[in-house]
């Protein structure tokens, strides 16, 4: 299994990434999955928390002296701003020295900026932490898309994948009950209830870190920097436990690996395979990344402030609307994602872009006609966001398997910065100043951008997008430290 191990920086063979994706779906997959993929339900907790208390902390007697649209334009344009500078600086620290450390310092960011937010004494303050809480969030997404994919099998990745970043909604559902909650002055004064809501937070990231000690290094990224003999006993432990719990042998792998071992590789490199080895596939994930970007970042800042300007909803009860959207959302990637593994990724990737795109003009059309409420509103939501949710997802998959494992997380977090910058940082500041002018036409414009950024990105992958159900992370894209692939094939 593993040849010429003298040294750190040799030349190996190796079964690992095989042996990998030959495992049957385990318990040790599930403590992979919730001690990574919750992350997003954090994430999504977050979002929605600070669209759904723009009102109230913006009202007299919350403690901070700040407007609605600060809250959703400013303040959010900074978490996502921290959250594109935190996915670039992870990023690049995730490849240098394992997924691992990475994914626990993260989360520890995150951790602190929250309870610092949670106890905001006035504008600056909510900003400076929001802005830091992000820089947690943003780390996140490269360190923990790069080990979920190099730690699930290859016929399972694309619906795992999706289901776990479609959990952002997860969250997205908690604090929009949370917010109905802790926004009810007969239970909390108007200056407790919202920070209440961000101690939520911290309590939750504290349960999953415990969770996540027991998560392992990726094998894959071990094999590569200079730890292939804790490659293979890692990978033989999980097949040992795998085997015990099934109850039968497991299958011989049949592909090997050569690889040179290597424990950097410059941001030059990285710039020149990202770029020009695979031009089409840089393309298509600024494209999916711009216009799932804009359209989230926009819309879910914004939501409350719709309602509430809109169509007169209490401030008090956007919760209750905001709960059944983001449940719509969840059920997409929950109930489409199996199709990206057998359907394909091209089809379902530009299919779902395009159809909500096209169902969020029609949406738009009908808001601007009048024929609208607040619950017909919603319902016209819930159909978009259910396709869009999976195509946003798919997003993420995409730009961790399509890359060399050397740059996995740094193209992660470089698709993420720049397409969330464009759609995330201008979204937030466009979408609040829209909606806040009470002008129906503005709103109007700012969904028709959004949907036909979703449509534009879904015509890239109808042409650019890359067929890798199935196949594992080599096969899709070589690793740049490979010297030969071999398949050996019994009986």
């Amino acid at each position: 299994m593993l040849e010429n191990a003298a040294s750190k920086t040799e030349t190996v063979t190796t079964k690992v990434p095989a042996r990998l994706d030959r495992l049957p779906w385990s318990r040790w997959h599930w403590m992979i999955v919730i001690g990574l993929g919750t992350v997003w339900i954090l994430d999504g907790l977050e979002v929605t928390v600070v669209g759904s208390i723009a009102s109230r902390i913006s009202e007299d007697g919350s403690g901070l002296s700040i407007t609605d649209a600060q809250v959703t334009g400013i303040a959010a344009a900074l978490y996502v701003a921290g959250a594109c500078a935190g996915a670039l600086v992870f990023g690049r620290l995730t490849d240098l020295y394992g997924r691992k450390k990475l994914f626990l310092i993260t989360l520890g960011v995150y951790l602190a900026a929250t309870a610092l937010t949670a106890v905001s004494f006035s504008a600056w303050w909510f900003f400076v932490f929001r802005c830091l809480t992000g820089f947690g969030i943003g780390g996140e997404y490269a360190a923990i898309n790069s080990a979920i994919d190099e730690l699930i099998p290859s016929r399972f990745r694309g619906r795992v994948d999706l289901i776990i970043n479609g959990s952002f909604w997860i969250g997205a559902v908690a604090g929009a009950l949370l917010s109905v909650v802790a926004l009810n002055t007969d239970i909390f004064p108007e200056s407790v209830g919202w920070r209440l809501t961000f101690a939520l937070g911290v309590v939750l990231g504290l349960v999953i870190l415990l969770v996540r000690r027991h998560v392992p290094e990726s094998p894959r990224w071990m094999m590569i920097h200079g730890r292939a003999e804790e490659a293979e006993a890692l990978v033989a432990e999980v097949e040992r436990q795998v085997e015990a719990e099934k109850g039968h042998r497991l299958p011989e792998p049949e592909e090997s690996i050569t690889v040179t071992q290597r424990h950097s590789i410059g941001f030059g490199e990285i710039a020149k395979t990202v770029f020009r080895s695979y031009p089409r596939r840089a393309v298509l994930g600024l494209s999916l990344f711009v216009g799932q970007a804009f359209l989230y970042n926009a819309i879910t800042f914004g939501f409350g402030s719709i309602l509430v300007t809109f169509f007169h909803v209490s401030s008090g009860v956007t919760g209750y609307y905001f709960a059944v959207i983001a449940f719509l959302n969840f059920l997409g990637p929950l109930l489409l994602g199996r199709l990206f593994d057998t359907v394909g990724r091209r089809p379902m990737i530009a299919g779902t872009y395009i159809l909500s795109g096209l169902l969020l003009f029609a949406t738009a059309w009908l808001f601007g006609a009048g024929r609208l409420s607040a619950v017909t509103m919603t319902a016209c939501w819930c159909v978009v966001l259910f396709f869009a949710s999976a195509g946003a997802s798919s997003a993420y998959l995409t730009v961790s398997e399509i890359f060399p494992m050397e740059t996995r997380a740094m193209a992660i977090a470089f698709f993420y910065a720049v397409g969330t910058a464009a759609g995330g940082i201008s979204g937030p500041l466009l979408f609040a100043n829209l909606t806040s002018s009470g002008v129906v036409s503005d709103a109007v414009l700012a969904f028709c951008v959004g949907a036909g950024l979703m449509v534009a990105a879904g015509m890239v992958a109808v042409f650019y997008a890359v067929a890798a159900e199935g196949r594992s992370l080599e096969q899709i894209a070589t690793p740049l430290s490979a010297r030969s692939t071999s398949v050996t094939r019994s009986g």
